[in-house]
């Protein structure tokens, strides 16, 4: 909070030096609909802070409005809500929307694809920020990276997964592309709002629920009622978004929507190193106060099977959609390259430097 603080101030400061005429200019104020509740750890403070860093490098020339989910009771639906014009502005996970946008959930992370820094470097110094632009722009809107969780777990569940057998006939909250994969391996798959997460899993009403990992699931309570907890395949770096409708962006003095931009690479930023944070903390206390969670990986043979059906799906799709193809083999190409200078550095760090 302190760093936060400080950079505010230093903001606060360039914007006074730098401002001109401002008492001139006009005043603009945007209206932000979350897929997130009111007070939403990590995900809710992104937009916030995103919000306040706007507000102070525009000198109040730029305010933006947040609504919760609470407030405009859509959760899953920012996509339309920004298309439409009723908010200026969204945040949330592009693969809520892929049955109105397909080509939307890559943005957000593919099963065993990129992890989080490998995904940043693709969108700003690879293709994925063109070819984001390139599914939105038809539906009059621009995306904008809004936060990565890092390496999101693979769900809290009620009972041992020791074969794909156990995998028929689960009831599961997993959403995207993996919920795709999930579901053709017999897993009955749903798609619930966080709000509704902790009474489906409570009522039986699902048996797993996959969420982000201990910075989030900790205070969801999911490790009262299921005591599996597994490391994940499905989002390996999972990236939220900003959205903003194309109308309003264009609208905005260059020098806003610049600062609009800054507000925002930096919020994802912020909220990527939070969630490592918050992950450790959370994880430690976690492990102290719930002696009975117990930690799993997948076994192979779930693994193999989870691989194999992502990589068939990922072919359907490119088959079917020039741009999904475009998008899928970019990511794959880049993994390709950057995956290399991943293994020798931090994963031959961390395997070399293992204590038992």
């Amino acid at each position: 909070m302190t760093i936060r603080k400080t950079l505010l101030a230093a903001m606060a400061a360039a914007a006074t030096v730098f401002s001109v005429s401002s008492v001139a200019e006009e005043n603009y104020t945007l209206r932000l609909a979350q897929t997130w509740g009111p007070n939403s750890p990590v995900l809710g403070e992104t937009v916030q802070h995103m919000a306040d860093m706007a507000e102070t490098m525009s000198d109040g020339r730029l305010q933006i409005r947040i609504d919760p989910s609470n407030k405009h009771k859509a959760p899953f639906g920012i996509f339309d809500l920004v298309r439409n014009g009723q908010y200026d502005m969204g945040h949330t996970a592009s693969y809520y929307y892929k049955g109105s946008i397909p080509n939307a959930m890559y943005f957000t992370t593919i099963p065993f694809g990129l992890i989080a820094p490998e995904m940043y470097a693709w969108f700003y110094h690879g293709e994925g920020m063109e070819l984001m632009q390139k599914v939105y722009e038809p539906y009059g809107m621009l995306s904008f990276p809004g936060g990565n969780t890092g390496n999101q777990m693979g769900g809290w569940f009620r009972k041992e997964i020791n074969s794909l057998e156990d995998l028929k006939g689960l009831k599961m909250r997993t959403p995207g592309f993996a919920g795709e994969v999930m579901s053709e391996l017999g897993v009955a798959v749903t798609n619930l709002p966080p709000g509704e997460l902790y009474t489906a899993l409570e009522r039986g009403t699902v048996d797993a629920v996959e969420w982000v990992g201990p910075a989030l699931d900790f205070q969801m309570g999911f490790h009262q009622i299921a005591k599996y907890y597994y490391s994940g395949w499905q989002e390996p770096g999972a990236e939220v978004q900003f959205l903003i409708n194309k109308k309003t962006w264009e609208e905005l003095p260059k020098d806003l929507q610049e600062i609009l931009r800054v507000s925002m690479r930096t919020a994802a930023y912020d909220m990527y190193i939070q969630s490592t944070h918050q992950s450790g903390v959370a994880w430690d206390r976690m492990k102290e106060d719930y002696p009975d969670v117990t930690h799993k990986v997948f076994p192979p043979e779930v693994i193999d099977a989870l691989r194999s059906t992502t990589n068939r799906l990922l072919a359907e799709a490119a088959e079917k959609d020039p741009l999904a193809k475009e998008i899928i083999d970019s990511q794959r190409d880049y993994l390709k390259q950057v995956r290399q200078w991943t293994n020798i550095s931090d994963k031959a760090y961390l395997n070399s430097v293992a204590e038992d």
